[in-house]
């Protein structure tokens, strides 16, 4: 069932996060957002809204959104991932009165853009820096193909705009390693996308493993992730939103032991179908995943376990969150129970929590829970994931970028 209302009243503490690659700090492990009402709600709009205020859908005034300074926010790439996801959480966090406003959009296809112009109020350009110049935009989301990233990320981040990047980060370490130097000496906002941290039943787990005493010693986690399609990269495009979750959850990686098993041929060849990865983190945690391109796309595809002493929690495919914290006593579960209508996959996807959070630390209203560190870092555990299969033992991080990206070439044969 779900207990969104029943969430703790003390906030989670916030601690900076690690300034560059190069710093091998552990992501704190009471980094995340506070409660808040407007957050803290499973996915559906706020119990005080929905009961006291008798504003089911959860439209009403807010003026805590509504009084914040106005943002001219602009997107790199308007695909998929843009019109299926970033651009409705854009317009709910709209909805619910937040002040940003899409002033333009870059993608070379005309028809795409000229459509996302009509429905959503961008200007269309057919080429980004078009679109920088003429919009100046405060914000922009990268979300143009992987090869492009680091490319339009420089475009942005040298004009001084806050950049928002879609994964993966990048396609090579040194590229995101310089993204991330760039953004540090020049003060500009970097952030990588990771969605899931922001979804209701991921924030609440970190929200669990960051306050009960049973996870604060080094623990386990286990990942699954799986798909079902062939035209898109196991590790890169997949596997890399559970890498992402790992350290969310358990902190830095400091040794990857893997094995893959099957190729790929086709449209999109691929060196494995099927891989298993063990992991350690600095924390003196420990990690095993499985990730597979050889199983079904429309079943249950990611599962994540994070076991402490004498407790353990499990969150399946976005969905269900479920806490054994005693023997005898009853088994705590999440899920979003309530009627469809209650329940916005916008916010439940987490995009717009991730957006909302994105466009408050610009506006200097949050610390920032992160930044191209996480990009980074994730992408090194996917080139340490192929350098531990080619090679045939562990692999030591952190990774020489240069180095580590000519040998992930070769292992991909686009060398």
């Amino acid at each position: 069932m779900s207990r969104a209302s029943e969430s703790s009243d003390e906030p989670f503490a916030v601690s900076s996060p690690v300034s560059s690659p190069g710093d091998p700090t552990k992501a704190p492990r009471d980094q995340w957002l506070p409660n808040d009402e407007l957050r803290d709600t499973y996915g559906h709009s706020p119990v005080k809204k929905m009961f006291e205020d008798l504003d089911v859908y959860g439209i009403g005034y807010e003026p805590r959104r509504a009084e914040r300074r106005p943002v001219r926010f602009g997107v790199i790439g308007v695909g998929g991932v843009s019109q299926s996801k970033w651009l409705p959480a854009l317009a709910r966090l709209q909805t619910l009165w937040d002040t940003v406003e899409l002033v333009g959009v870059a993608d070379p296809d005309e028809i795409q853009g000229r459509k996302v112009e009509r429905l959503h109020g961008g200007r269309w350009y057919a080429e980004p820096v078009e679109m920088l110049e003429m919009e100046q935009p405060e914000a922009v989301l990268v979300a143009s193909p992987d090869r492009l990233h680091a490319q339009h990320t420089r475009e942005v981040l040298n004009r001084g705009i806050a950049a928002l990047v879609e994964k993966p980060f990048c396609t090579s370490l040194v590229d995101a390693d310089g993204l991330c130097k760039l953004a540090n000496e020049s003060g500009t906002k970097l952030m990588a996308v990771n969605n899931l941290r922001y979804s209701p039943p991921f924030r609440r787990a970190r929200q669990l493993t960051s306050s009960l005493a049973a996870f604060n010693a080094p623990g386990l986690f286990l990942g699954r992730m799986q798909l079902g399609y062939d035209y898109v990269d196991l590790l890169e495009d997949t596997t890399v939103h559970l890498y992402d979750l790992a350290r969310f959850f358990m902190g830095d990686v400091e040794q990857v032991e893997a094995h893959g098993i099957g190729s790929q041929g086709g449209r999109h060849p691929y060196p494995f179908r099927q891989a298993a990865i063990t992991m350690k983190f600095v924390s003196g945690s420990v990690g095993q995943f499985a990730t597979s391109a050889a199983a079904l796309s429309l079943k249950p595809w990611l599962r994540v376990e994070v076991h402490g002493d004498g407790s353990w929690l499990v969150v399946d495919d976005v969905f269900e969150l479920t806490l054994y914290d005693n023997e005898t006593g009853p088994t705590k579960s999440w899920r979003p129970v309530l009627t469809g209508t209650l329940v916005f996959d916008e916010e439940f996807g987490g995009y717009m929590n991730q957006l909302e959070h994105f466009l408050q630390v610009l506006r200097g209203e949050e610390p920032a829970l992160g930044d191209g560190t996480d990009g980074y870092r994730a992408l090194e555990m996917v080139a340490a994931t192929h350098l531990a299969i080619a090679r045939g033992v562990p692999v030591q991080m952190p990774l020489d970028p240069a180095a580590a990206d000519r040998e992930v070439a070769a292992a991909l044969g686009r060398g």
